[in-house]
């Protein structure tokens, strides 16, 4: 019985204790401190428990976290029956005190008060906020403590005030609208709807260029969200509308696990406004329509364009939200439309159309082909002459272009058609390696007539063009070959970088001439290599010519019928050089034949100006003659010195004939005589 009196007391004792310390003033003067420290040490905060008061039936807590920041509750409850009925007011007048409880900067205050009744099975609060400067009221049911259900309605919340609210800049303003009406909001047995809206809006645009770099123009903006929640099920409606651009989705979202069919829409007037923010420097209006179905593991992406008059529809397949495989057609897509929107000079028109199949978009792993086609080309030749500053007009140019392009891991080869009225190009295969970046393409171009490229080259040519060869490109280092039969002979080009070489073999100066719509005056062959640098423009050419005869000219036909010199009988050969200095050419040749020679050092040769300045010395069968060339080389002035050439009635007879014709046919055709050497 002792025993058993012993435990009654000390029971009696403990339970004592715990009703003085809890239920009596004495005793919560003593707890005061002691849940103060308690609270410092999870909150990390200097805050004060300026009133705890707790009694068998009703409790009073003021809880200053600074002084800027309270919490205040008190109310009635029943221990036993574990029910309550309280009222609270939370004034929190500077958040940014409060940093180290919320982990974020928040910026602001923050206002509500209201009740809360129940038991531990369930309770309702009831209360209103000021939040954002809003007119807010809210209905919350918890079951077993955890929110069941929630209704709630804010009106006219100032936007600019709640980013700042949640620690962010004010770089919109607005006035939000929302209603939330959940019946329940249990994971995966969801009932209610969210309405949402804002009016008024109008972007910061100074706030966004100072701190974004952002110049956009003034722009006003409108958002509504129409949400319906159905156990997993989240069917919605939003559009964004704004004078940059209007932006629409709708469909059914379920969260988890993430399953989407969705539409979408986006309407841009104007592109160029949108700059700022897409980095992207173009023009007009566009538009995108589309599907978003499946889940994270596969997910379809589709969408459909007018883009530039086109018809662009695209399918694309997302793994874990990568995309890992496309298919797009673009057809009817207009060139000139594209260049203004991009906002390229007019160079062309056309129809592009597209064609892609990705199997594959796995970086390393990519597998498909990819079309494209230009049909109905037109190359704009009145700009392009006066953007490239051609001295006369290109001619009207056509085209048509076809490219197929097939990928395959870090290797793409493509095939190319190129089809204009001035040349033609054909590439068999261009290789490029995604991977470093090299490229190793043959070609062969095509030119039909030669006269069509007066515009560049500013002379006539007569005749065709084919040549072939292969081009190349690694790390910082380009190749490009060339082979061409050209004038009876062969051509091969190389050029390494900026060095290019040039190798003649057998070229027939007859056929040359003629292609330079010069008189064929001298037939030989022609061998010789030539060596430039494209960047310093400086070279050489070395060549040699052999089995050199004279067609008929007037100062050898003139030698012929008054020196009684033959030189259509000789046979020349000799060496031909000159030297490139950028726009001046030194050119020297020494052709030789049995009885007689013609010879020239240093012929200067403006190509800028067009000037030349030649001395030609001719020795026929030991008598000498001295032609002299100045002024346009196309037209020069030609002085022909024949005194040393004979002497007494046969030198007076030429000088004669030669004063009579020398303004106009012998001295065009002794011109004509030394253009095939420059």
């Amino acid at each position: 019985m002792k025993i058993l009196a012993w435990i009654i007391g000390f029971l009696a004792l403990v339970v004592g204790a715990v009703y003085f310390l809890a239920f009596t003033a004495s005793g919560n003067a003593i707890l005061q401190p002691v849940i103060e420290e308690k609270i410092n040490e999870s909150t990390k905060l200097n805050v004060t428990l300026r009133t705890f008061t707790l009694r068998i039936s009703e409790f009073e807590i003021l809880l200053e976290l600074d002084a800027q920041n309270s919490v205040h509750a008190k109310g009635t409850y029943e221990l036993l029956a574990q029910s309550f009925d309280a009222n609270y007011n939370v004034k929190l007048e500077k958040l940014e005190n409060l940093e180290k409880l919320t982990q974020t900067k928040l910026l602001g205050n923050f206002r509500t008060h209201g009740t809360a009744t129940g038991d531990m099975a369930f309770a309702k609060i009831d209360g209103v906020s000021d939040v954002g400067f809003s007119d807010t009221s809210y209905h919350v049911e918890l079951t077993d403590l955890n929110p069941t259900s929630i209704i709630a309605k804010i009106q006219n919340a100032d936007v600019a005030t709640l980013l700042e609210l949640g620690g962010q800049k004010p770089y919109a303003e607005a006035k939000l609208n929302v209603d939330v009406n959940f019946k329940n909001i249990t994971p995966h047995e969801l009932d209610g709807d969210i309405l949402l809206a804002t009016t008024n809006g109008l972007l910061n645009t100074k706030l966004l260029n100072k701190d974004l770099n952002l110049s956009i123009p003034k722009t006003e903006f409108s958002m509504n969200l129409d949400a319906v929640l159905k156990d997993d099920d989240i069917n919605y409606k939003y559009i964004l509308n704004s004078n940059l651009a209007k932006l629409s989705s709708d469909g059914k979202i379920i969260p988890e696990p993430l399953q989407v069919d969705v539409k979408y829409g986006v309407d841009v007037q104007e592109l160029a406004v949108l700059k700022p923010i897409t980095n992207a420097d173009v023009r007009g209006a566009f538009k995108l329509n589309g599907t978003v179905k499946g889940n994270k593991e596969m997910m379809t992406l589709n969408g459909f364009s007018d883009v530039a008059s086109s018809h662009t529809v695209f399918s694309a397949v997302l793994q874990d939200f990568k995309a890992t495989s496309l298919q797009a057609q673009m057809k009817n897509l207009h060139l000139a439309k594209v260049l203004h929107m991009v906002k390229q000079p007019h160079y062309a028109d056309g129809v592009f159309d597209l064609d892609v199949m990705m199997s594959s978009l796995e970086a390393g792993k990519l597998k498909g082909t990819v079309k494209s086609n230009i049909k109905n080309g037109l190359l704009d030749s009145k700009y392009i002459t006066k953007m490239q500053k051609f001295k006369t007009q290109m001619p009207r140019t056509t085209f048509t272009l076809a490219t197929t392009t097939e990928l395959n891991a870090d290797i793409a080869d493509t095939k190319v058609n190129l089809n204009s009225s001035l040349a033609k190009l054909d590439i068999k295969q261009a290789r490029v390696n995604l991977k470093d970046g090299s490229i190793v393409s043959d070609y062969t171009t095509t030119i039909k007539d030669l006269d069509k490229l007066y515009f560049v080259v500013e002379r006539h040519l007569k005749g065709s063009f084919v040549g072939t060869g292969e081009f190349k490109k690694k790390d910082e280092n380009t190749e490009v070959t060339m082979h061409s039969d050209i004038a009876g002979g062969t051509m091969d080009v190389k050029m390494y970088n900026e060095d290019l070489k040039a190798d003649l073999k057998s070229i027939q100066t007859i056929d040359a001439l003629t292609m330079l719509l010069y008189p064929p005056i001298f037939k030989s062959s022609l061998n010789g290599t030539l060596k430039y640098n494209t960047t310093a423009k400086k070279g050489d050419f070395r060549g040699s010519l052999v089995d050199g005869k004279f067609e008929q000219n007037t100062a050898f036909s003139l030698m012929k019928q008054y020196a009684k010199i033959d030189m259509y009988k000789e046979n020349f050969k000799g060496d031909v050089t000159a030297d490139i200095n950028k726009e001046i050419v030194l050119a020297s040749f020494d052709l030789l034949s049995n009885t007689s020679s013609i010879k020239t050092v240093n012929t200067k040769i403006n190509s800028d100006t067009n000037m030349i300045n030649s001395k030609i010395d001719i020795v026929a069968n030991k008598h000498p003659l001295s032609v002299m060339l100045t002024g346009d080389k196309s037209k020069p002035k030609v002085t022909v010195d024949t005194k040393a050439l004979m002497s007494d009635q046969a030198a007076k007879e030429i000088s004669k004939k030669l004063e009579g014709k020398l303004g106009k046919e012998a001295s065009e055709k002794i011109g004509d005589l030394l253009k095939g050497f420059f």
